[in-house]
């Protein structure tokens, strides 16, 4: 695992919330710290409502991680933009991650409940 990033099991249950509806909740999601940035929880795909998510043209790329790949999120009441990311082929020091998607946006939330 890289120096500057570690990945955890997120304690408790997770659910992400956006335009009121819930596009997700797990048991199973994942915590990851970097140094530098705000902890980030990463939920399976399985646990995911995918059908709220429409791929994005968007990518980024982390020097730790590598490519993202971006999701914009679409309810009946709101779109938000790229507000949701997973990395397809992450790099071997992150590999839980692959599977996983990560969400941020303020218009959203992301909560244990």
């Amino acid at each position: 695992m890289s120096d500057r990033i570690t990945i955890e099991n997120a304690e408790g249950t997770w659910v992400v919330r956006a335009g009121g509806a819930v596009i997700g909740e797990s048991t199973d999601a994942l915590m990851l710290h970097e140094d530098g940035y705000s902890d980030v929880v990463y939920f399976p795909r399985s646990d995911i409502a995918m059908a709220f998510l429409d791929t994005s043209d968007k990518t980024t790329t982390c020097p730790h991680k590598g490519q993202a790949s971006y999701f914009s999120i679409v309810t009946k009441s709101v779109t938000l933009n790229d507000a949701a990311w997973s990395y397809e082929d992450p790099k071997d020091d992150v590999k839980q991650i692959a599977g996983h998607v990560a969400f941020q946006h303020e218009d959203l939330a992301v909560e244990r409940v």
